[in-house]
Order: structure tokens, then C-alpha cells, then sequence
């Protein structure tokens, strides 16, 4: 049976693994997955990804990143864009998560994007997340 919402399946893998305090989480792998988790890892929210191969799509094992007392990195993740009620904001628009503690990823005709990267470039599009 086909997934209606693999990128809220991706969220709530990483959130349970992450209260578990687990060092990686596998789940199917996508395009869209893969560039979300490039900008987490970039936000440095997540140690890092690779994508192993399998007789489908792929895997993606994420890496995930406590500080060296273990407390977690991730205190939070939000879907917000949903399929049965999509979230598109205009440039000027782009949300502020937690005064600028967090991030919002968008995607955009530019690609996955932070929020500070859809102000800089001037873009707007689907929210898709909040990380904080």
C-alpha cells in the first residue's frame, strides 16, 4: 500500500529515533527526502545521510546528532504543508520560527531551502517543515 505522506513519515521516523536517542534511523528513500535531509544536514541538525542501495528506491540512514552530554539537537519538528492542506507563503512572507531559533524549509522553484536562504534569494513556495 502507497504512502499519502512520506515526508510526514520522514518526520515522525526521525522524531521517534531521536527521543529514543537512537545513533540512526533507515526509511525509504526519495528525491525530495534526500534534499530535506541535505538542508538539515547543512542547518547541522543531523550528523548526516547515505542512501543505501536496495531492489527498490533506496534507504536512507540518517545519522543523528546529540552533544556530547546526549541531549538532543532536535527539540522539535512540525509538519506544516500538508497533502490535504498545502502551506505556500510569498517571499515576503517567509515564517520565523521561534524568533529565528529555528528554521522553516521551503521548497521553491530554487530548490529546498531554509527560510534565511528564501529571504536572501528573495523566494517563496511550500512550507514544509519547521525544525527547532
Amino acid at each position: 500500500m502507497s504512502m499519502s505522506d512520506p515526508i510526514a513519515d520522514l518526520l515522525t521516523r526521525i522524531r521517534n529515533a531521536n527521543q529514543a536517542l537512537k545513533p540512526h534511523v533507515d526509511m525509504p528513500a526519495s528525491r525530495l527526502k534526500r534534499e530535506l535531509l541535505e538542508v538539515l544536514q547543512k542547518a547541522r541538525y543531523i550528523d548526516g545521510f547515505d542512501l543505501l542501495e536496495d531492489s527498490k528506491s533506496g534507504v536512507l540512514r540518517v545519522y543523528l546528532k546529540y552533544t556530547p552530554e546526549r541531549e538532543r539537537v532536535i527539540a522539535g519538528l512540525r509538519r506544516i504543508s500538508r497533502p490535504g492542506l498545502r502551506k505556500y507563503v510569498k517571499a515576503k512572507q517567509v515564517p520565523r520560527v521561534l524568533g529565528g531559533l529555528g528554521m522553516a524549509v521551503i521548497s521553491t522553484p530554487k530548490g529546498v531551502l531554509t527560510d534565511d536562504e528564501c529571504r536572501r534569494e528573495n523566494v517563496g513556495g511550500e512550507v514544509i517543515c519547521y525544525v527547532w
